[in-house]
């Protein structure tokens, strides 16, 4: 039988199947450190647990750098306005590098700290915080990435990132593998691998902007309104953010509670949800981009329509990911880790990340469109509802010693929530605001 695409489809897919290769390569990065230090032991593994969502909290918080950006540039593009959409993007370039070394300097200084609140054992503490301090000189560099990435993408250009993108990963492994076992680094070469592709792909990246910008004649030294601005816009995104971001913490803290063979395992499940996250979330990209680029040309018809068509596929997405994670479960364990407590603790897990596929396919479907369309005060607002629901879920799984499988089931209505939370916005038009403002 032969799928049938029609012009509406290509133009999705024209973005999303870039922007999927791109995604999936970033949760890889984190990926290809589990599995080497996952190999150094369970110590080592159950730190990179507690410092990668540190480092994953701190830069997720942001991804309104990405997400925002490319509304905005996709907005005036749609309207024609090339220039406003540089001096828009460079905006949040400077933006990310000013919140990126604030971030560093909390990260670094404050490491022991920061890992010290999730309670682990001393030998999970130590390798955790050694693994802070090194990667947190990279986060400015996710940073910019996460803006520049979104000023290409508003402007329709997914080749680029994907093959920086593609570039810094193969280079995060091949330092890894030299730093943790050729020099004998540990935990701290494998930050220290991935600090130093983040820097290399921020500063490709960054340069492509400032060229774009100066052949638009769009200022390329910061502009204060303009920081302003981009900054303003991203509070809502920020909220919405954080709630996702506190989910993840207070996941971790009931896994730190569950004990060091759960910790581990709970480590490469979140792994092994960012890869998902980032694959579905390709369609997502294209609902930001298309969505952005329709209203600001006031076409409320033709966002409807891509709108429908996006959820459609997200739907397809979620079933796919769902059967494809079913086969590998029996045998990814055994790939982050050889301890048989962890590999089977991490059984259950994976299958109810899986069942949960096609219902987070609609979620980040819609997510995306509404973040393109600028509709962020709304997800901030649903995003503290799920939450609700969310964070009870997860005191029950602590206070009964549930297990792991019940957290994630726990993860699962969380993201039922928030899949009611979006369809009941997707039908009103409260969302659908043309013109390059929102």
């Amino acid at each position: 039988m032969r799928l049938h695409l029609d012009a509406r489809d290509r133009e999705i897919f024209r973005i999303a199947v870039p922007a999927f290769a791109a995604l999936v390569s970033e949760p890889l990065m984190l990926a290809a450190d589990t599995a080497i230090v996952g190999h150094l032991g369970t110590t080592s593994l159950a730190g990179l647990a507690i410092a990668s969502t540190v480092v994953q909290t701190l830069v997720g918080l942001c991804v309104f750098l990405a997400y925002g950006t490319t509304a905005s540039v996709g907005r005036h593009i749609g309207a024609g306005d090339t220039r406003g959409a540089m001096l828009s993007g460079m905006s949040g370039v400077w933006l990310a590098i000013g919140i990126g070394a604030a971030a560093a300097v909390v990260a670094a200084a404050g490491a022991s700290m920061i890992v010290g609140a999730f309670g682990p054992t001393d030998a999970v503490g130590s390798e955790a915080v050694s693994y802070l301090v090194w990667a947190a000189p990279g986060i400015p560099a996710m940073l910019v990435v996460l803006a520049a990435t979104g000023v290409l993408r508003g402007m329709q250009d997914l080749r680029t990132p994907l093959v920086v993108v593609i570039a810094a990963n193969v280079v995060n492994v091949a330092l890894n593998l030299v730093l943790v076992y050729g020099a004998g680094l540990g935990i701290a070469g494998a930050a220290i691998g991935t600090t130093i592709a983040q820097l290399g792909a921020a500063a490709v990246l960054g340069g492509i902007v400032v060229r774009d910008a100066r052949r638009q004649h769009a200022p390329v030294r910061p502009v204060r309104a303009g920081v302003v601005e981009a900054a303003h816009a991203g509070v809502a995104l920020v909220v919405r953010t954080l709630t996702l971001r506190a989910a993840l913490l207070i996941a971790t803290v009931v896994a730190t509670t569950l004990g060091p063979d759960a910790l581990a395992a709970h480590q490469v499940a979140v792994t092994v949800v960012s890869v998902l996250v980032f694959a579905l979330d390709a369609i997502a990209i294209a609902g930001q981009a298309l969505t952005g680029r329709s209203l600001g040309a006031g076409d409320i018809a033709g966002t409807r329509a891509a709108t429908r068509r996006m959820i459609g596929w997200g739907i397809a997405s979620g079933l796919l990911a769902c059967v494809g994670l079913l086969v590998l479960t029996p045998w990814l364990p055994g790939f982050f880790t050889p301890d048989p407590r962890v590999q089977s603790l991490l059984i259950g897990a994976l299958v109810v990340i899986a069942v949960t596929q096609p219902v987070s396919g609609i979620v980040f479907v819609l997510d995306g469109v509404l973040i393109g369309a600028g509709d962020g005060t709304y997800l901030a607002w649903a995003g503290l509802v799920t939450l609700a629901v969310y964070a009870p879920l997860a005191w029950l799984v602590w206070w009964l010693d549930a297990g792991l499988a019940w957290l994630w089931i726990a993860y699962a209505g969380f993201m039922l929530a928030r899949m009611v939370t979006l369809v009941l916005r997707e039908r009103t038009d409260a969302w659908l605001v043309t013109g390059t403002a929102r």
